[in-house]
């Protein structure tokens, strides 16, 4: 990666025409880290899934597609609305990650069904199956279900559970039960297993800030590590016995891509963050991404010598509350958010290191906490091309669409 003067002056060059605040995308880098994360997964013989939350332009979807050929099979979305506006795009083998229980929205997948798209739905539960089901019977199609696995670290049992709250599910024999209630019903296809382990893909490996915490964290990913694994195999051997067998199995994320490839139980790797590198995972180790994914704000201030004010910026991302959630400055180097005004949504203020001086009008560049909720703030991304904007590509935002 170039050294980061070099890199502000040539984004400064790059977004000299452009209005501020601005999204862009250092296509260079965006395609450096599509070849990062699909390597490991190609490597193994398994395809990788786009995550369309951490993208949320098609443009870009294009361009991850593209860059990793035959490694990179279909898109994982995250509502039934989504997945539809997918297939307008042009896109197909699309799995819908998270649950659905209405109706309506099923209709709308059993719909692009009909019309020959390839649509999977995660379910978990009977009530999942039993809409998708009526929806699948109203359009005379069978609608796909991918049964979710929560495969969650419970080293005590219930009485300790490390982990997103996803599945109800986790023993072999309930998960190969729904598995085959789907294969039953005449208006649905099993068609294969999802079981992500966000305490392994989501917990990063080192965080300067906190070295005594990242380590304990790093002892508990790798004791976690083996019982997903086998987890996993159980649940397909089950699944085996009953006679059924497993065209589909998805797991993985950004920050476990190379470990979740070297699972012998899945088929394919999700992984949508990594292609931006939002600075939630400065933090993990095993992959060489760079940051590809920013805003640029305008100084509009300065309220004393050593800081300056931006207007806009308050970009915050979901998850837990805390400073992690902030948006970062990254260029130029040095500058930092107050902790009492954070990133607001008029203005931003920031402390100077000694040296800098900032002119009103200068730029300056951020980096968000999550790479696809950045979209949801901007109309279109400026791509960016050595030190030029080579094209603007609308975000979903920008479509006038917008999915939950």
């Amino acid at each position: 990666m170039q050294l980061k003067s070099a890199l502000y002056q040539r984004y400064r060059d790059a977004l000299r025409g452009e209005p501020l605040p601005v999204a862009f995308v250092d296509l260079e880098a965006f395609e450096r880290n599509v070849d990062a994360v699909v390597a490991p997964v190609r490597a193994r013989g398994k395809t990788v899934r786009i995550a369309s939350k951490s993208v949320r332009c098609p443009a870009l979807l294009r361009a991850i597609a593209a860059r990793g050929g035959s490694a990179v099979r279909g898109i994982m979305a995250f509502s039934p609305a989504e997945a539809c506006f997918l297939v307008s795009e042009g896109f197909d083998d699309i799995l819908v990650a998270y649950p659905t229980a209405r109706l309506a929205d099923v209709r709308s997948v059993a719909a692009c069904v009909a019309k020959g798209a390839t649509i999977s739905l995660a379910v978990d539960a009977p009530e999942h199956l039993a809409v998708a089901s009526v929806a699948g019977a109203e359009a005379g199609v069978r609608v796909p279900v991918v049964v979710d696995v929560d495969v969650s670290y419970r080293p005590l049992g219930d009485r300790v559970h490390i982990g997103v709250r996803r599945s109800p599910l986790r023993e072999p024999g309930e998960v190969a039960d729904l598995a085959e209630r789907a294969t039953r019903d005449p208006h649905l296809t099993f068609a294969g297993l999802l079981a992500y382990e966000a305490h392994l893909a989501g917990i990063p490996d080192v965080d300067a800030n906190a070295p005594v915490t990242a380590a304990a964290k790093r002892a508990l990913k790798s004791r976690a590590r083996e019982p997903v694994r086998e987890q996993r195999r159980a649940i397909v051997e089950e699944l085996g016995r009953r006679g059924l067998s497993v065209p589909l199995f998805n797991g993985g994320g950004t920050g476990s891509v190379a470990w979740s490839a070297d699972d012998p139980s899945l088929t394919e790797v999700a992984a949508g963050s990594g292609f931006a590198d939002s600075h939630l995972f400065d933090g993990f180790e095993g992959l060489a991404l760079e940051p590809a994914a920013f805003f640029a704000l305008q100084v509009t201030r300065r309220p004393t010598p050593d800081l300056v004010t931006c207007q806009s910026g308050g970009f915050i991302a979901s998850g837990g509350a805390g400073p992690d959630r902030l948006p970062a400055p990254y260029l130029p180097e040095g500058l930092a958010l107050l902790a009492l005004e954070g990133a607001g949504e008029v203005q931003t203020p920031l402390t100077l290191p000694p040296g800098l001086r900032l002119e009103l009008g200068d730029l300056v560049v951020f980096r968000h906490a999550k790479a696809g909720e950045l979209a949801e703030h901007f109309n279109e991304y400026a791509l960016v091309r050595g030190d030029r904007v080579e094209a603007h590509a609308p975000t979903y935002r920008g479509a006038g669409r917008c999915f939950y």
